[in-house]
C-alpha cells in the first residue's frame, strides 16, 4: 500500500514517515503542493495524507486538481487548522477524512487504515485464485479456507501477483508498489518474498513460476 504524505514540517513528516513505513506501507514524502501535484500527476497512491497550509500552492488547490484530473485516491486531510469552514471545504473539495493536529499516532493509523479499506470498496475487495482467497481490506489470506501466517511485504507481494494473475511482474514493478521511492531494496529482497511465499502455496498447487530474466508470474487457474 503506498502513501504519500505532504507536509512541509520536516520533523512531522519524518515522524509520519517513521510511524507508518513501520507499519509495513510504502511512503512517499512532498514538501510543498506544487510538489505533490507534480507527484500526484504521474503516480497513484492508496491514500493521500495532506497539509492544507502548504507553501507554494496549499493542500484545497492539492485536492482540487487532483480530484479535476479524475485521481481517486482517498484524502486525509491534516492541519492545525480546526476552523469549521475550513473542515467544510475541504470536504467539499473531495477530501475524505479530517484529522486536526496535535494528534496521536495510533489515532491516525488507525485512519489510516480505515481510508484505504473504504477505498478498496470501490472494486472487489477480496482476490480470489483457486483455493487462495486474499482479503484485502482485512489483510489476510486463506487457503482451502484456512488461515495463512504472511508477513505485511509477503501479502504485498502476494496482492501484486494476484492482481497480475496470468502476467509478468517483474522487479522493478515489486519495488514500485512496497516501498517509498527513498527506501533502499535489498538485491534480493523480492526473491525472498517470492520464496517464502511458494513454500506455503505451492503444496495446495498455486503457482508462482520464474521467468528467467524477466520476473514472476502466478499461473493462471484453468
Amino acid at each position: 500500500m503506498r502513501i504519500l504524505i505532504v507536509e512541509d514540517d520536516p520533523v512531522l513528516a519524518d515522524g509520519l514517515v517513521k510511524s507508518l513505513r513501520g507499519a509495513d506501507f510504502a511512503v512517499d514524502v512532498a514538501h510543498d503542493g506544487e510538489q505533490a501535484d507534480s507527484i500526484l500527476a504521474v503516480e497513484n497512491y492508496d491514500l493521500v495524507i495532506l497539509d492544507l497550509g502548504l507553501p507554494r500552492i496549499d493542500g484545497f488547490e492539492v485536492i482540487k486538481r487532483l480530484r479535476r484530473r479524475g485521481g481517486t485516491a482517498p484524502v486525509l486531510i491534516l492541519t492545525a487548522r480546526d476552523a469549521l469552514a475550513d473542515r467544510v471545504k475541504g470536504l467539499d473539495l473531495g477530501a475524505d477524512d479530517y484529522l486536526s493536529k496535535p494528534f496521536e499516532l495510533p489515532e491516525l493509523e488507525a485512519r489510516v487504515r480505515a481510508l484505504i479499506r473504504r477505498g478498496q470498496t470501490g472494486s472487489s475487495s477480496v482476490l480470489t485464485h483457486g483455493p487462495l482467497t486474499l482479503d484485502l481490506g482485512g489483510r489476510r489470506a486463506t487457503l482451502d479456507g484456512a488461515p495463512i501466517e504472511l508477513s505485511a511485504r509477503e501479502l504485498g507481494v502476494l496482492e501484486i501477483l494476484m492482481l497480475r494473475s496470468g502476467r509478468v511482474v517483474n522487479k522493478e514493478q515489486f519495488a514500485e508498489q512496497l516501498y517509498g521511492h527513498d527506501e533502499e531494496v535489498g538485491a534480493n529482497a523480492i526473491e525472498v518474498y517470492v520464496h517464502r511465499l511458494r513454500k506455503k502455496l505451492e503444496p495446495a498447487g498455486v503457482v508462482i513460476r520464474t521467468i528467467r530474466g524477466l520476473g514472476y508470474l502466478l499461473e493462471k487457474k484453468s
